[in-house]
Parts: C-alpha cells; structure tokens; sequence
C-alpha cells in the first residue's frame, strides 16, 4: 500500500518540471532582465541573412583595408548569417553596456583609450550575458542560444541597427541618440521566436564632417568608410610588427593604445553619461602613468597590474613600442 503512494507521490514530483519549464517569454521579459543586469539597452531583431551588410564587407575585405587582421576574412558566411553560427537562430538580441568613464586621465600623459581603463570587458559582459541567458531558460525552458562579445563572427553594429538602437556613423561606431556611442556591443542569438524591434531608420550624421577631419591618421573616409589599418587603434593594439610605419610619426596624438578621438569630437557624445560599473572604473596605475613611469615598470609588474585589463592585449613589449614611437 504505502510502496504504491511513494511511487505515485515520485510521479507527480517528476512531472510538475514539465508544467513549469516552458512558460512563455517575451521580448519586453528579455528587455526588463537585461536592464536588471545593468545593459543600458536592449533591442531585438529576426534571425536573418545579413545581405547588404554582405555586400559591404565583402567590398571592405576586397580593398584590403583589414591590414594584417586576417581573422576578419576568416568564417565569412558566419559573420553574415546567424543560423551558420548557431543552428536554429530565430532571433538576435543586441546589448549595450555603458563605458563612458566618471574620472579620466591627467592630461599629459601617454593616452589610452576609455574602454580600456578598467576591467577587461569581454570578462565582465560574458558573465552578465550567461546570467541574462541562464534567465530567460529558467523562465522559458530549454533555449538553444549563445552569447558573443566581440569575440566571435558577428556583425554587432549591423545587428545593433536592425534592433533599433542606433546607426553606424560615419566613424564606423554604433550611435544612439540617447547615449552617444561610448558602449560595448554584446550579441545573444537564440532559437527562440521573439517581437522584434523596428530597425533603426535614418542616418542622423548628417553633412557633419567632424569625425573626419579630426582623425590624426586620416582613417576615415569621406563616404564614411574606415580604412582599419591606418586607424591608431589598429596601429597601437592590433599591428604585432616590432615597429610602427616610420610615415606615420607625429600623427599619434599622444594616443599610446587605442584612440578616442572621432568619438570625443563627435557630438552625440555630450549625451554620455558616467558609466555605474565599477569593474570599468579608471586603475590608479593609468590615471597619471607618464613615459618614465611606463618604461620603468618592468613586464612582471606589468603582468600584475594588468592581468585583467584589456592593456594585456598588447603585452609589455607592445606598450613599450608604442611609446618609443611616440617619444622618438
């Protein structure tokens, strides 16, 4: 008697998953959880081929303007087509997570971009973004999906357009509106079928110009194209040579990783406002680091200040380059 009860007790228990995993979940649901998560938006678009954006790049590859980053012709049917990189993609929801820093750099020092003051944000967004995906299946179920920051074959601004979020200026960045464009763009392709947003309409650059007739390298093109390996980001992070092209001194700005510069002049940006992460807050390092200081540290110290900094990217030997150059 009480051997039957026990085993229909243990068939209810096992059951009652099977009334609660798939409870339907909606684009609003996603935008609210991602907010909580501290993204500061949130849009969604339909799975689909890319065409347009597959024109442009294929344009972009053929004239070399990827320099040695030969990663980026690499999976190019992937970049184009989020069901190549993740079977059964429906939708594709788009994140941005603010990054513009409360306190920057004494002036006069060697200048590194503001993405990369704190922690290194790849570390920081993944573990929000497996957070937002760990939510959304505990509420609907079993959900086919991955997460991307920058590290994969994704077309972030295009997908960030087609959400709703902004356009891609002339710069080559994402801008909204609302928030100008010191952001990271993350990406969640999932299976599941979602409203997608309106995209984006519109260019509201306009006949502005600023961006380019700023830029030390003359790395933006007047139809708005960006010549990557002429950019002081490519130069500083990306160009592993041991030497930097000697035609291009003097042209740095004092910009020794990175370059902000067709951000800081673009002006959307006066509507940035100071970022509430810590984890992307200013090291004490790099708020006063002059030259001397910086050949002085030595690479173990380097290791250890760094170790969860995007600077790493470049290593010690690369910052030491970057600054001889700038200094010789």
């Amino acid at each position: 008697m009480y051997q039957g009860l026990v085993v229909e007790i243990y068939k209810e228990l096992i059951a009652i998953p099977k009334y609660f995993a798939a409870v339907p979940i909606s684009s609003a649901d996603i935008k609210k959880m991602a907010h909580t998560l501290g993204f500061l938006h949130c849009g969604i678009a339909k799975a689909r081929r890319l065409e347009a954006d597959e024109r442009f790049l294929e344009s972009w590859l053929h004239k070399g303007f990827q320099g040695s980053m030969s990663y980026m012709e690499n999976h190019f049917d992937m970049r184009v087509d989020p069901a190549k990189l993740v079977p059964g993609a429906q939708s594709v929801i788009t994140l941005l997570y603010n990054y513009y820093p409360p306190v920057v750099q004494n002036d006069q020092v060697p200048k590194i971009a503001k993405y990369a003051y704190g922690n290194d944000y790849h570390e920081v967004i993944r573990t929000k973004l497996n957070e937002l995906l760990f939510q959304i299946r505990a509420s609907a179920g079993e959900v086919q999906g991955r997460g991307f920051v920058d590290s994969a074959p994704v077309l972030e601004r295009a997908w960030a357009r087609e959400s709703g979020l902004g356009w891609v200026g002339k710069n080559a960045n994402l801008i909204n509106r609302k928030a100008g464009s010191f952001f990271f763009i993350a990406t969640l392709i999932t299976d599941l079928v979602l409203e997608a947003d309106p995209a984006f309409a519109g260019d509201y650059c306009g006949t502005c110009t600023r961006c380019i007739d700023a830029c030390p390298t003359n790395a933006i093109l007047p139809n708005g194209s960006v010549i990557a390996n002429q950019c002081i980001s490519y130069y500083t992070i990306e160009l592993k040579a041991a030497m930097i092209p000697e035609e291009q001194k003097g042209k740095f700005d004092n910009w020794a990783f990175g370059c902000d510069t067709c951000q800081d002049v673009c002006p959307w940006n006066r509507f940035s406002q100071p970022h509430q992460e810590p984890a992307f807050n200013i090291l004490p390092a790099l708020q006063e680091m002059n030259t001397a200081d910086w050949e002085a540290l030595g690479e173990e110290a380097f290791k250890k200040i760094f170790k969860h900094s995007p600077l790493k990217r470049t290593k010690y030997t690369g910052m030491l380059r970057n600054l001889r150059f700038l200094n010789t």
